[in-house]
C-alpha cells in the first residue's frame, strides 16, 4: 500500500489483508491485519478475533502519528459503519454511525440549516475519530471540543458488550480523547450548530510580531465564534512571530448578495489536482519556505472586514488538495502541537523564539486560544495558547530538539496533542495529563486482557498503574 494512502482507500476485497499502515504524517509505517466490519455483529466478531497483539479502531487515517496503528496486530477500520440514522431538524440533533465523516454530515445537514458543532482543519474525519481524539477547532474559545456536543454514544468494549455511554459518566470522560483505547464507538448522538448560510463572514488583519498577535487575540476573540492565526516561524528579530489573523462567523442571510440568496445553503467544496505520489526530498527548504512565508504575509491585507468565504476555504483549505501530505517527500513530516496555560506566555515566547532560531522550515503553523477545559481525562485542550506546526521529519537533530520543547511545555504545565504525536517520551506523559492514572485504572478494569492497543499505547506505556 502506498504510504500516502489510508486504510480507508483500500477496496473491500483487500480489507482483511496484512498491509502497511501509517498516520497522516507518514513517519512510522507498521504492518497490521485490517478488518473492515460493515455491521455491528461484524464489529463484535472483529474484536473477538483481534489475536494476541490486540486491535485498535481506525477511521479515515487523519491522526498524524501512530495512534491508529498496531504493529503485528489488528486494525479495525470503522468506515464501513457509515449510516446516518436520524436527523432531528427541529432540535438540531443527529444520530449516526461512528464511521460517518464530517464531510458527509455537512452534505446532509447544511441544506437543513445545520452545521457540525466543531471541525478541525480537515472534514475527512469520522465521528468516532472526532470523539476518540476529542477534536477541537477554531471555535474552542466559544464551543469547546467535539465531545462537549455529544450527548451519548454506543461503545463496543473488549468483552463484546455494547454499552450506552452518556455524557458525564467516567467511561464517557475516558473515551473522549482516549484514542480508541476504551473500545469502538459504534454510534453517537451529536448536537448541531444552526446556520442561515453556507458562507462565512471573515475579518483578516496582520500582526507585526508575537506580542502584537497575542494582544489582538486577547482583546478581540470574544467578538468571534472562530479565530485562528497563521504565524511565520521563520521570521526573526523584531518580526519574530508575525502573523495573519483570521476570524469570523457564519454569515447571516441578509449579508449575502442577491444571487447567492437563491441557494444560501449550498455546499460545493473545490478540489485541486493531487500532487505526485512522491515529491523530491528536500523540496521544502528553509529558503523556499521562507519565500512562501514572506509572500503569504505580504499578500494578506493589513485589515479587511466582512469578506464572504466558502466554508471549505475558511475551515478546510488543504482538503482541496488530495494527499497534500505528500509535499513533504518520502520521509514524511511531524506535526507538533502543544498548549500552555494563560500566565505562561513567556514559555510560548521562548518556544517560538527557539523554533525561529532553529530555522525549522514550517509553512503550516497556527496559533489559537483555547477556552474552558473539557472533561475528557486525556482531552488535549485547556485554557491558554496552542501552537501547531509541521516540520519535515528528516530535519537534522529534530528529535532532540522536540524533546527539549516537550520538557519546556511540561515545565510550564502544558501538554502535547496525542492525536498528532509520534515521538513523545513516556516519562513526560503523566506530567502532561494528570488524569492518566485514572484512565489506566479504568482501562485495566474494562479491558484486563489488553484487547485494545496501539503503537502509541505501547510507546507511551498505557498500562495499569503500578
Amino acid at each position: 500500500m502506498d504510504r500516502g494512502d489510508t486504510v480507508a482507500d483500500m477496496p473491500a476485497e483487500t480489507a482483511s489483508e496484512t498491509v502497511s499502515v501509517t498516520g497522516w504524517g507518514r513517519t512510522a509505517p507498521t504492518s497490521a491485519r485490517v478488518i473492515r466490519p460493515r455491521t455491528y455483529p461484524e464489529a463484535v466478531a472483529a474484536v473477538r478475533d483481534c489475536g494476541a497483539r490486540g486491535g485498535i479502531p481506525r477511521g479515515l487515517g487523519r491522526a498524524y502519528g501512530d495512534a491508529a496503528q498496531n504493529a503485528g496486530g489488528t486494525v479495525i477500520d470503522v468506515t464501513g459503519l457509515d449510516r446516518i440514522h436520524v436527523v432531528d431538524a427541529d432540535a438540531g440533533v443527529v444520530l449516526c454511525d461512528a464511521g460517518v465523516s464530517l464531510h458527509r454530515l455537512m452534505e446532509v445537514l447544511l441544506p437543513l440549516g445545520w452545521f457540525v458543532p466543531v471541525t478541525p482543519g480537515t472534514r475527512y474525519v469520522t465521528v468516532g475519530g472526532a470523539i476518540a481524539a476529542d477534536i477541537h477547532g477554531k471555535n474552542h474559545h466559544v464551543s469547546g471540543s467535539f465531545a462537549r456536543h455529544v450527548t451519548a454514544f454506543e461503545l463496543l468494549t473488549a468483552d463484546g458488550t455494547v454499552r450506552t455511554v452518556r455524557q458525564g459518566s467516567p467511561l464517557f470522560d475516558a473515551t473522549a480523547g482516549g484514542m480508541g483505547l476504551t473500545g469502538i464507538v459504534l454510534t453517537a448522538t451529536v448536537r448541531l450548530q444552526p446556520v442561515e448560510t453556507s458562507l462565512m463572514s471573515v475579518d483578516t488583519e496582520r500582526a507585526a510580531d508575537l506580542d502584537d498577535l497575542m494582544a489582538r487575540l486577547t482583546a478581540g476573540d470574544h467578538r468571534y465564534r472562530y479565530s485562528v492565526a497563521w504565524i511565520d516561524l521563520l521570521a526573526r528579530g523584531a518580526a519574530t512571530g508575525r502573523a495573519v489573523l483570521t476570524r469570523g462567523d457564519h454569515a447571516p442571510l441578509d449579508a449575502l448578495p442577491a444571487r447567492a440568496r437563491r441557494s444560501p445553503l449550498s455546499f460545493r467544496p473545490s478540489r485541486l489536482p493531487a500532487p505526485p505520489a512522491f515529491l523530491p526530498d528536500g523540496l521544502l527548504t528553509r529558503t523556499g519556505v521562507g519565500l512562501f512565508n514572506e509572500l503569504w504575509y505580504r499578500r494578506a491585507p493589513r485589515a479587511r472586514t466582512g469578506e464572504l468565504q466558502r466554508l471549505s476555504a475558511f475551515f478546510h483549505p488543504l482538503d482541496g488538495v488530495p494527499h497534500w501530505n505528500r509535499v513533504y517527500g518520502r520521509g514524511g513530516f511531524v506535526q507538533y502541537q502543544f498548549v500552555v496555560g494563560h500566565g505562561q506566555e513567556d514559555a510560548l515566547r521562548r518556544i517560538v523564539q527557539r523554533v525561529s532560531a532553529r530555522r525549522c522550515p514550517s509553512f503550516l503553523a497556527v496559533l489559537k486560544r483555547f477556552g474552558e477545559a473539557d472533561p475528557g481525562w486525556l482531552s488535549f485542550p485547556r485554557p491558554g495558547w496552542t501552537l501547531a506546526l509541521d516540520i519535515p521529519a528528516g530535519l537534522p537533530g529534530l528529535g532532540g530538539f522536540l524533546d527539549e520543547l516537550d520538557e519546556e511545555v511540561a515545565a510550564a504545565g502544558g501538554r502535547v496533542y496525542l492525536a498528532k504525536d509520534s515521538r513523545l517520551r513516556p516519562d513526560l506523559l503523566a506530567a502532561m495529563y494528570p488524569r492518566l492514572d485514572d484512565f489506566r485504572a479504568l482501562r485495566a478494569e474494562l479491558d484486563p486482557r489488553g484487547v485494545f492497543v496501539s503503537d502509541l499505547a505501547r510507546r507511551l506505556n498505557f498500562q495499569e498503574p503500578a
